[in-house]
């Protein structure tokens, strides 16, 4: 049974993740103990905490690849086939670059502290802010958008319901009280940072020398990027990530195209559950399922094998 790979970006931190998995598995146990290695301190963060720890963005982003990687890793120790391709949401395109071959984890990890790290410099904390904006379409958003001042864009397009807009504090506000007038229904969403927006500038141009002296390699299966919202060659990937830390996830694209490939089947590999909820929203007629545990690999894996 085909099937695509799905990992998860910031907000699926869960203090305690891929614990369980370790404890099972040697492949996973062995991604938490590279990790460590080369992040210390990071792995008793993942599993003791404190969440408001672990919730900072340079904390965050290596722990959520750890995870992915060792839920991954667990996978393919306990038979579970490669699948067609990959993707994953924001810092999730990561994992699904390690799980691919493409970037070491090694690498990943290195990476992903400096991106959370300059992420978090980029924006004084309180100036930036994020909302998720529903029963509004993304077409309709951006018109509201284009009447407010100051910077503030759309940074995510989840589901068809779902869109989230990112910029500074004020001109978000001020599109959220535009958006509600619309029609639309706004959830101000607790973030460090406005991510995927024009304010991350200084962050992508820190990260982009990082990107262009990493040796990526040919993924052994296509990775969908967020940027384009298709297959990224390897040349391409430095500038891609590069692009990604200030432009939108175009997530709802990636799902349709993923589908009609066709695949009707997708597998979260990490912590949480988001992308397996966007999936089912955005597509129909699909399979879902998610690794985040033993209890939870199995089920994955007699899903595939059905």
């Amino acid at each position: 049974m085909s099937f695509t790979a799905l990992f998860p970006g910031q907000g699926s931190q869960a203090v305690g993740m891929a614990g369980a998995l370790a404890e099972h598995s040697p492949a996973a146990r062995a991604v938490l103990d590279e990790a460590e290695a080369t992040l210390p301190g990071l792995t008793g963060l993942m599993q003791d905490g404190p969440i408001e720890e672990l919730t900072l963005t340079a904390n965050q982003q290596p722990a959520l690849v750890t995870a992915g990687i060792a839920a991954w890793r667990a996978w393919l120790e306990a038979g579970g086939p490669q699948p067609v391709a990959a993707a994953g949401h924001s810092l999730g395109e990561f994992s699904a670059l390690v799980a691919s071959g493409a970037l070491s984890l090694v690498d990943a990890l290195r990476l992903v502290r400096s991106r959370g790290e300059f992420m978090q410099e980029a924006v004084p904390e309180g100036t930036g802010a994020m909302a998720a904006v529903m029963k509004l379409d993304p077409a309709a958003i951006e018109r509201v958008l284009e009447q407010v001042t100051g910077i503030v864009a759309i940074a995510n397009l989840n589901s068809p319901a779902q869109t989230v807009i990112s910029g500074e504090s004020v001109a978000v506000a001020s599109a959220n009280e535009a958006l509600k007038a619309a029609g639309a229904r706004v959830i101000p969403l607790k973030v460090s940072a406005p991510f995927h927006c024009p304010l991350m500038q200084d962050a992508a141009d820190r990260l982009a020398p990082l990107l262009e002296a990493t040796g990526f390699k040919d993924p052994a299966f296509p990775v969908i990027s967020n940027v384009t919202a298709r297959a990224a060659a390897r040349a391409e990937l430095p500038s891609l990530l590069t692009q990604q830390v200030t432009g939108r996830v175009r997530w709802v694209e990636t799902m349709t195209n993923l589908a009609d490939s066709p695949v009707d089947t997708f597998i979260e590999f990490g912590s949480g559950q988001v992308l397996s909820g966007l999936v089912t929203r955005t597509l129909s007629g699909v399979r879902v399922a998610s690794v985040t545990d033993p209890a939870s690999l199995r089920a994955a894996l007699a899903m595939v094998n059905a």
